[in-house]
Formats: structure tokens, sequence, C-alpha cells
């Protein structure tokens, strides 16, 4: 059973983009499934076998998510921040203004999925 200190050690050393494959293989490594990192205050909840689950405490202020999904929106400010131009929180601003609730890393599948308040699945990128 993995726990929040091996999952904050884990995203302490490989926790950019640079290292995302490295990041995603390691919290697969030490059982984690799934994580589904919530817009709204910035908390994340870890999930692994026998519904083991591990939830952060939130990492920001409240954010207003949009009522609509908006993919434009959500593209530009990746874009954005993959270019360097924004910080986490500008993303996670710019991504609820667009809509955007959460996001979930599969450490299975490696993808990350962007989804809207209603759930809808608004993109998924494969983690290479």
């Amino acid at each position: 059973m993995f726990t929040i200190e091996q999952i904050d050690d884990i995203h302490d050393r490989l926790g950019n983009a640079d290292t995302l494959v490295e990041y995603l293989r390691s919290l697969n490594a030490i059982g984690v499934e799934r994580s589904d990192s919530f817009l709204a205050d910035g908390h994340t909840e870890y999930f692994g076998k026998n519904r083991h689950k591990v939830v952060t405490a939130p990492a920001h202020e409240m954010l207003t998510i949009a009522e609509r999904g908006n993919r434009q929106g959500l593209l530009e400010h990746l874009s954005l921040h993959n270019q360097g131009k924004t910080d986490y929180l500008e993303m996670s601003k710019g991504l609820a203004e667009s809509g955007i609730a959460k996001w979930t890393f599969d450490t299975t599948r490696m993808t990350i999925a962007y989804y809207d308040r209603a759930g809808n699945e608004m993109l998924v990128e494969a983690i290479r």
C-alpha cells in the first residue's frame, strides 16, 4: 500500500514535464494505478489495487470551474504551460476558466485525460 510520503518523494524528484514518463512509471511501481487532480482546489486522489486510496491536501485557493467545457481554451492553456509561459497555478486558473474540472493520469495506459464538470472527456494524451 502506497503512502502520501512515497508519492511526495516521487513528485519532488520527478514531478515535471521533462521527467513525466519516469514520474508515472515510479507511481505505478509503488502501486498507483490512477490519480485524479481537481482544479477547484488542487487536491489529488491516488488510487491503487483493492480500492486503496490516498488524498492530498488542497494545493491552492478555491477556483471557480466554468459551467461548460471549452476544448479550445483547454488547448490554449496547455500550450502556454508547455511553452513555459505559465506556472502551475496560472495553468490551473486557465483550465478552470475553460471548464476543466480535473485531469486523470493512468499509470498503466500512460495517459492524461482532461474532464469537464459533467465528466465529459475533453482530451486524452499519451505520455511518451
